[in-house]
């Protein structure tokens, strides 16, 4: 399962990005997670931020029942993902699309947030990454504020991982080498570390976990 938080070079592909499209948008149980995901943003949220927002997927589903919603900012590295996201958000003067590549430290002018969102984006980064973006999660968030990450986990066995690649249409071969898969229990244990609290996996499926944390 691959997502734009990437090398910029391959979702620059056109055709690369719609074959994620493809697979991602009949991706086994993926409303059952976003269910859940909606169900824990609050209906009064005034500023969202949507990582790794692709074609803008979810940050439209959050956006059907926010009608309090103010500002909504979607980052992404590619450009065609970009693109698609501008074109669906053409007329929505809420919401900012913003290139950004998650390698590197969030911008410093994106402000305070009460919700902060992610969906299959934030495995592509190193380990070492994925908890400083943790942290910086943390830090822009207001008090009581939301991190929502609707994630690619690593399974505890081969023969699990196995099971969830020939779930969604992959095999050992043929899997995105770019992952970089980690167990939800550290990612869970670095929220509760930086200071998130009712940290928890609010949903799983095999290796598609959505792990919550609040600003206290």
């Amino acid at each position: 399962m691959s997502k734009s938080s990437g090398g910029k070079e391959e979702w620059s592909s056109v055709q690369h990005v719609l074959a994620y499209l493809n697979v991602a948008d009949n991706l086994p149980h993926r409303t059952e997670g976003e269910a859940v995901l909606l169900d824990h943003v609050s209906k009064d949220a005034s500023r969202v931020l949507d990582l790794g927002t692709g074609d803008g997927r979810l940050l439209k589903l959050l956006k059907i029942d926010r009608p309090n919603m103010n500002e909504a900012i979607a980052l992404d590295v590619s450009p065609t993902m970009l693109k698609a996201a501008r074109d669906h958000f053409a007329n929505d003067n809420t919401v900012k699309v913003v290139e950004h590549d998650f390698n590197f430290p969030l911008p410093d002018s994106l402000g305070y947030f009460d919700a902060v969102v992610s969906s299959f984006a934030i495995h592509h980064l190193d380990h070492k990454r994925k908890r400083a973006l943790y942290e910086e999660i943390y830090n822009i968030l207001n008090p009581t504020g939301v991190f929502c990450n609707l994630e690619h986990v690593a399974s505890p066995s081969v023969e699990l991982h196995v099971r969830f690649l020939n779930a969604i249409g992959y095999s050992p071969k043929t899997e995105d080498k770019s992952n970089k898969l980690l167990p939800m229990e550290i990612q869970l244990g670095w929220l509760r570390e930086i200071g998130f609290v009712d940290v928890d996996c609010y949903w799983k499926w095999l290796e598609m976990a959505l792990l919550i944390g609040y600003k206290a």
